[in-house]
């Protein structure tokens, strides 16, 4: 028995000497919780680099048997006031981030929470009834005791445990990141056309790494999650102001999330006006905001185990899915930054606008025998061969004014296929602002094609002419398959380059490009 209690007070020990070394390694984020556990902030300081160095020193004392029974009283006290502190926040309807282990493990508090410190509580307790004389021999004597087998064992043991403590570590985190992984390298492997599209091969795998999502239409999870700014969001709150709910789910250790929220937070201001955007994140309150740049923090979200991420059916980050005023799923998961940007641009367009373009992306047809309808993709034009006629549009500028290609003869073009909320398009920007600074007199005309907002555009301080649409309709007639894409237009309104993508490669068609009979940089549109 002595030895048994000796064991449970070195795995009391070992939690509270981790939880304090970690605290003090993190003494902004030990005070931060003191303040979110409603301490104030007069206190917050002194008791934040208080609690680590108590559980430190009372981690110590557990080891000698003369101290052993009275630090596992203090021990025991301490959890009881975890346990009260916790208890009385869930009462509250409050979960701040316990940060228990500092940065290696804080998570929003909850029942696990109160039954981790339960359990310490009680094998704290165990000690504490044996009296001052029955708390097991201290660690020094016990080890003197050991004969050569004794050692040999207990060295033995503690390196299977670390191996295994070790191993798992490793092997959870690669399970975490391999779903990601496969997307992304599918994705590449399809942009290089490594993997033809249409064998059986691309079509199964494709089949198993298509994200889940709800379907469109059922109702939507309800949720209340703790926000960083020490407030509870709920789903219905969100949808209190009578506007769609984007919601979009992260992570601080995903690294293409990490990359788009500088564009969320640009969305949050753009649409502000049409759209509630929420960041669902997995992670550490620090983590979470040093990782979201200017996100309103009252969106910022943290789930405790990634409860709201399953209750949705999102396999991997970063995703995202549109919910309806009515509290139903609006759009199918979107996963991937590309696909975000594009649900985010169809979010904010007018309902029909929207409507139409789903309708043109999967149109329904029914068989000649009036059987069951089937949903028939729509395929994309294929793009357009150079000296052929470009395809016709007829897009409204900025200030409302219709625009068709007629209006583009007689100047070589460049059509620049655009999107303001596009992190490589805003890469760009600088370079273009750049060359109208100093562009060649015979320089072809700029026009972009452009989704999002007037003032987004606007915004982008160009003096080419700006056309919007609401989709990517005229991109893929053109066969440019994202943004920035952009191809030539010769002074007949025929087609007269392949489509390029990225500054590298429409920098230099801008600044080579044939010399022209007229001076048309970023030259007015006829009314």
């Amino acid at each position: 028995m002595d030895t048994l209690f000796l064991l449970v007070r070195l795995v009391l020990a070992g939690v509270l000497a981790v939880a304090g070394i970690a605290k003090l390694a993190d003494l902004a984020g030990s005070r931060q919780a003191m303040r979110d556990f409603g301490l104030p902030a007069s206190l917050a300081a002194p008791f934040g680099l208080f609690l680590p160095l108590a559980e430190v020193a009372i981690a110590l004392a557990l080891l000698p048997a003369v101290t052993a029974w009275a630090s596992a009283l203090a021990a025991l006290l301490l959890l009881l006031l975890f346990i009260g502190g916790i208890a009385l926040n869930l009462a509250r309807g409050r979960t701040p981030n316990c940060h228990c282990f500092g940065q290696l493990h804080s998570q929003p508090i909850g029942r696990a929470t109160l039954i981790r410190n339960g359990l310490l509580a009680l094998l704290a307790g165990l000690i504490v009834v044996q009296g001052p004389n029955g708390a097991g021999p201290g660690l020094i004597g016990w080890l003197e005791s050991l004969s050569a087998t004794g050692y040999f064992v207990l060295i033995g043991g503690a390196i299977v445990l670390a191996l295994v403590a070790g191993q798992s570590w490793v092997v959870l985190n690669l399970l975490r990141q391999n779903g990601r992984l496969l997307l992304r390298l599918e994705a590449i492997e399809k942009h290089l056309g490594l993997i033809d599209p249409t064998s059986e091969e691309a079509q199964a795998a494709a089949l198993a790494a298509a994200p889940k999502g709800l379907a469109v239409g059922t109702p939507a999870p309800s949720f209340e999650l703790s926000a960083l700014d020490g407030t509870q969001q709920s789903l219905a709150a969100l949808l209190a102001p009578a506007k769609p709910l984007l919601l979009i789910f992260s992570s601080p250790t995903c690294g293409p999330c990490v990359d788009l929220m500088p564009e969320v937070a640009q969305w949050q201001r753009t649409h502000a006006n049409q759209l509630t955007i929420a960041v669902v994140n997995r992670g550490t309150a620090e983590a979470v905001r040093a990782k979201s740049g200017e996100i309103s923090p009252a969106h910022l979200l943290l789930q405790r185990e990634g409860e709201v991420a399953s209750a949705y059916a999102i396999s991997g980050t970063p995703s995202a899915v549109l919910v309806g005023t009515d509290g139903n799923i609006r759009s199918p998961l979107a996963a991937g930054p590309s696909a975000i940007r594009e649900l985010v641009t169809n979010a904010t367009q007018p309902l029909g606008m929207l409507a139409e373009r789903l309708l043109r992306r999967a149109p329904i047809h029914l068989d000649a025998g009036g059987g069951n309808g089937q949903a028939a993709p729509n395929p994309r034009p294929a793009p357009s061969a150079i000296g052929t006629p470009a395809p016709a549009f007829e897009l409204p500028d900025l200030d409302g004014k219709m625009v068709d290609l007629a209006q583009l003869r007689d100047t070589p073009t460049l059509l620049l296929f655009w999107n303001p909320g596009c992190g490589y398009c805003r890469r760009m920007l600088g370079d273009l602002q750049a060359w109208e600074a100093q562009a060649h007199p015979n320089a072809p005309r700029l026009l972009l094609i452009s989704t999002g907002s007037v003032e987004a555009n606007r915004a982008l301080g160009l003096s080419a002419p700006i056309l919007l649409e609401s989709g990517f309709s005229t991109g893929f007639a053109y066969g440019a398959k994202g943004t920035p894409s952009a191809l030539l237009i010769d002074g007949e309104g025929k087609v007269a380059s392949e489509v390029v993508v990225g500054a590298s490669a429409i920098m230099p068609m801008l600044n080579s490009a044939p010399a022209i009979a007229h001076p048309l940089v970023a030259q007015p549109l006829a009314a």
